[in-house]
């Protein structure tokens, strides 16, 4: 009898926390970690590499893939199949001593080649190599009246590792698309690929 009388009183307690354990779970369904300050972005929507794909998978003809990396990096590192390239930056033969690498310049045409291929309320879903350009181009496209734009956090290659120990410490191998399953090729598809300062893809025809 009191068996029956203490499992009918938990019962009751645990009917009467479920509200409170369901908001609770609820409330934190949709944390992402804390994401450092260059990667944030002024409209707050994020997702990773993996969440993008899987983003892209439940409507492929209304999600858009966009790629702000260099050419050279979109051709050289691979890329994910269904993503436009659109350099938010462009890679110059400029050497800046101080930071240590070649300089980039802004795509002046971003903004009038991102109007070209959506329009402000559709679905965009944009990388880089690890979350800096891509969080420039989402403030951007924002000011541009853009409203559904989502940074994916980790980007193409994924964050460094920082581990002394490694062997691959400072390689991009902790997450990012290449790292996550998602499909990426080395293979090209020149109708996803805009140029900077108005250029063209030139195609040479084989005779």
């Amino acid at each position: 009898m009191k068996t029956n009388r203490k499992i009918r009183t938990n019962l009751s307690l645990f009917v009467w926390l479920l509200p409170i354990l369901g908001f609770m779970v609820t409330a934190n369904a949709g944390e992402q970690p804390a994401l450092p300050k260059g990667k944030q972005t002024s409209l707050g929507l994020y997702v990773t590499a993996e969440e993008a794909y899987d983003k892209w998978l439940t409507a492929p003809d209304a999600v858009k893939v966009l790629d702000v990396r260099t050419l050279e990096e979109y051709i050289y590192v691979g890329h994910a199949p269904m993503a436009w390239n659109i350099p938010f930056v462009t890679q110059t033969h400029e050497w800046d001593a101080d930071k240590g690498y070649f300089a980039y310049r802004p795509n002046p045409d971003f903004i009038s080649q991102i109007k070209e291929l959506a329009a402000p309320t559709d679905t965009l879903l944009v990388m880089c190599r690890s979350g800096g350009r891509s969080a420039m181009a989402v403030n951007l496209l924002a000011e541009n009246g853009y409203t559904n734009v989502y940074q994916i956090t980790d980007g193409m290659e994924g964050d460094a590792v920082k581990d002394p120990e490694s062997p691959v410490e400072g390689q991009r191998l902790v997450n990012g698309w290449k790292n996550s399953g998602a499909p990426w090729t080395y293979e090209l598809d020149i109708d996803r690929i805009k140029l900077a300062n108005g250029q063209g893809v030139l195609i040479e025809k084989s005779n």
